[in-house]
């Protein structure tokens, strides 16, 4: 490593004839190491400044920067993992940990205990899949109930009915026709590589193949999923925009550097498994981190120095001028300590919509009441699963023209004549998707068994017992709870403006505290 040393003993150390090029990479050290310059205008200034008082062979413009642009790229070795030593001692660290802390999860007992490849490839690639946007504690039992109906799965149909309540419906879409064109197209061989494995199955990506490639085949590749991504940003100080190309290349390089050849798929895990439980989005627990030694943020927190032999001990990356696609343009919160890693760009607001919504029931034949439901379209959001009828509800439209056009379209729907007399308003619903902040405005309409005949291909009638398991949204399963409570009248939840009232602040409730909401408030 670079002797720290002044500019007074950089002359007596350097001689006139000493080659240029390292006493500019001395020189340009030396001043980062005694000095706050970030700047690299000023520290060309300065490298020429102490070349000529050495007597150097003069330097051109164009020399100067073409060297400061190669240190540019040393210098983002701040960001990265250089000594061979460290990435060593933290896959010991982290593995060790790992082996010690991990959760016992089905897809992982069946990945070390399968010997049959297909089988154990196709069951890491579905749990890659469930687990996408969706906790661990929710994934488990879907998983499960997943070996259990496999056989059932004639079609998309049967899908979507064991997947209803796990969100992002696509994905079962999505491993639906991949196990398809496992069966009718690869003679019921699953790819047995990463390249494969994002060619030939659809809606597999660049983090998926690699995770299934190397957790259920062994192949030494590094994974980034949004908990890699935290606990790297964390770990080598990356503050730009986590989304960036720029960032997005620098992880996968780091996680390909770091990926334990031996233990691809442990080591995979176990950088996940850390994001999931210690280096999580808030409240991080530091002090519990098996590779805590080697985080540039938490040194940060901690009041340390931190040691590049290129750069010297500074504080941040000597490049931080605006100019390093991985540092923040913000600066350091220190309220926030290592949670100012990863930054996220400002997410675009959820759409507002408000949907009109009806519960069409009658009586069914063996006593039990019966709802209406019709099939939505096969492509979009929700694709194919079932939805009470419904109307996009323009702002501004008065209660006597919703119910008009509500009960027009049911009268469509049925093939009769209805009249919107037979609605009942019963309050309304809050559900957030991803990128829509939805209100269902809730009427519910009782039929006499004359009125009461569908007439689309698209169109059931179910029980409540039965609706539950069908492949129905967790929303629609909220407006089916909201009017059975109204007709008990039991629930306060359902009455205007919306469904948990003041309380509830327009909140989404999740369907288990939904439920709960109204148990309570009907005591």
């Amino acid at each position: 490593s670079l002797k720290r040393v002044t500019r007074l003993e950089l002359l007596y150390t350097v001689g006139r004839d000493f080659n240029c090029a390292c006493a500019l990479r001395l020189v340009f050290s030396l001043i980062q190491c005694r000095s706050s310059i970030n700047n690299f205008n000023d520290t060309i200034k300065q490298c020429r400044l102490c070349l000529n008082t050495l007597s150097a062979v003069s330097l051109n413009d164009s020399r100067v920067f073409a060297f400061t642009e190669e240190l540019r790229d040393a210098a983002s070795l701040y960001h990265m993992f250089p000594d061979v030593a460290d990435v060593v001692q933290l896959r010991s660290q982290l593995l060790n940990w790992y082996q010690r802390e991990k959760r016992e999860l089905p897809w992982r007992t069946l990945a070390v205990t399968e010997s049959d490849l297909n089988i154990r490839t196709y069951a890491v690639w579905v749990s890659e899949i469930m687990l996408q946007q969706t906790q661990v504690a929710t994934v488990i039992d879907y998983y499960n109930r997943w070996w259990l109906w496999i056989n059932k799965f004639v079609n998309l149909q049967e899908v979507n009915q064991m997947w209803a309540g796990l969100g992002y419906y696509s994905r079962g879409k999505r491993l639906h026709e991949g196990a398809q064109k496992v069966v009718s197209e690869l003679r019921g061989q699953m790819p047995q590589s990463v390249d494969r494995l994002l060619k030939e199955l659809p809606g597999v990506g660049r983090y998926t193949a690699a995770a299934v490639g190397s957790i259920a085949l062994g192949e030494v590749t590094g994974t980034v999923d949004g908990n890699v991504v935290r606990v790297l940003c964390r770990l080598r100080a990356i503050g730009a925009d986590c989304t960036s190309p720029a960032v997005t290349e620098a992880l996968w390089s780091l996680a390909n550097t770091l990926v334990d050849p031996e233990r691809p798929g442990d080591f995979n895990q176990a950088m996940m498994e850390l994001g999931a439980r210690v280096c999580t989005p808030k409240a991080p627990v530091c002090n519990q981190c098996p590779i805590q030694t080697h985080c540039r943020s938490y040194h940060k927190v901690d009041g340390l120095c931190w040691s590049c032999s290129v750069l010297g001990d500074i504080e941040d990356c000597t490049v931080n001028s605006g100019t390093c696609s991985l540092c923040p343009s913000e600066p350091w919160d220190d309220e926030l300590g290592v949670q100012n890693f990863p930054r996220k760009p400002t997410r675009k607001p959820p759409r507002m919509e408000r949907t009109l919504t009806c519960v069409v029931s009658r009586s069914g034949g063996d006593g039990e009441d019966e709802v209406l439901l019709q099939r939505r379209p096969n492509k979009g959001l929700l694709a194919g699963l079932w939805e009470f009828p419904s109307l996009l509800l323009d702002e501004g439209t008065s209660e006597r023209k919703q119910k008009m056009a509500l009960s027009d379209e049911v009268s469509r729907i049925l093939g009769t004549h209805l009249s919107d007399t037979l609605l009942q308003y019963v309050g309304e619903v809050v559900h957030v998707f991803s990128h829509i902040h939805q209100t269902y405005v809730v009427y519910s309409m009782c039929l006499k068994e004359a009125d009461a005949h569908s007439h689309t291909g698209n169109t059931q009638w179910l029980s409540h017992r039965a609706l539950q398991e069908a492949a129905v949204s967790t929303g629609q399963k909220k407006v089916c709870v909201c009017d059975v409570c109204k007709n008990k009248k039991k629930s306060p939840v359902c009455k205007k403006p919306r469904v948990g009232g003041a309380k509830s602040g327009g909140r989404q409730l999740c369907l288990t505290s939904f439920l709960t909401s109204v148990k309570d408030q009907s005591v």
